[in-house]
């Protein structure tokens, strides 16, 4: 009897685990759409948002890991080495351009642009580990490029070319970031984002006067801050519960949330040229996870 019990209740378990990962993971990509528009909606310029996000997230990041490893003998797994400074200082770079491009272009530019980090993270482990890459991600690949090609194109001529341009450079180090992750399988790599963080609170003093803003921005940089720390935390713990593909499906629900919550909370609609390139990239996008996340889910 207590035989049975057991294994009656084993499913019962695995399938709230599931279900619990799905959800943090899908609430991690709710906070990770809103760097938009907290980046839109603070008046202040673009190092001090990287200043105080980067403190309030470092303070929050390295206290829940922290409190994670409460349990284990003090300093196990929390050595960076050069790997680790390598990995933060890559992070760093990508925020770095992640958050000035929001301050340049269109939201939705930024975030599809962004969409694209998977199919070059395949390109560079290809490049640098020989790594096959499928047919399907070498179509899928080609065709976003071609949607931001349409995207970019849009831009000519006006202020938004700069950022767009500055969005690519953050996707390829994204990219890279993702590929330093799967090479230092040692490295904690929630400490070393802890870390890239702290980076560009110490940096950007030397940029900006952190303490030179009005009550308003003062507000959302903390709001912002917390919606770092907490998106991080969020998928660091969701995508432990499900399979990657389901997380890579999940997670690219920020896609659209980004794009609507920049037209609902900043009326902010970007031009004919990015609409169309960006429904090319969500298309390709969403039809690649979808067919990645049947395929893993064969038998």
């Amino acid at each position: 009897m207590a035989d049975h019990v057991q294994h009656a209740d084993a499913p019962t378990d695995s399938h709230g685990r599931h279900g619990l990962g799905v959800v943090l993971v899908l609430l991690s990509a709710v906070m990770f759409s809103l760097s938009g528009v907290f980046t839109k909606v603070i008046e202040s310029g673009a190092w001090t948002i990287l200043v105080w996000r980067g403190l309030i997230g470092a303070i929050l990041i390295f206290a829940y890991v922290s409190w994670r490893r409460r349990r284990e003998p003090r300093g196990s797994n929390l050595k960076l080495g050069w790997r680790g400074w390598v990995l933060a200082g890559v992070g760093s770079l990508a925020s770095v351009t992640f958050i000035f491009s929001f301050k340049l272009t269109y939201v939705a530019n930024v975030t599809i642009i962004y969409a694209v980090v998977p199919f070059v993270a395949a390109a560079l482990e290809w490049l640098f580990r020989r790594e096959p890459i499928r047919p399907a991600t070498m179509i899928a690949a080609a065709i976003c490029l071609i949607g931001i090609a349409i995207m970019v194109a849009g831009g000519i001529g006006s202020p938004s070319l700069i950022g767009d341009f500055v969005a690519v450079i953050m996707m390829i180090l994204n990219a890279l970031y993702l590929v330093l992750i799967r090479v230092f399988t040692k490295t904690p790599a929630v400490l070393a984002g802890a870390l890239a963080a702290f980076q560009l609170f110490v940096v950007g003093w030397f940029f900006t006067d952190p303490l030179a803003i009005s009550q308003h921005d003062a507000v959302y940089l903390v709001l912002f801050g917390h919606a770092f720390a907490i998106a991080s935390i969020l998928w660091t713990e969701g995508a432990r519960l499900i399979p990657a593909a389901e997380s890579g499906l999940f997670g690219s629900a920020d896609i659209p949330m980004a794009i609507v919550f920049a037209w609902l909370l900043l009326s902010e609609l970007p031009p004919k040229a990015s609409l169309i390139g960006g429904a090319i990239v969500l298309a390709t996008v969403f039809l690649y996870a979808v067919r990645d996340y049947r395929r893993r889910e064969r038998p």
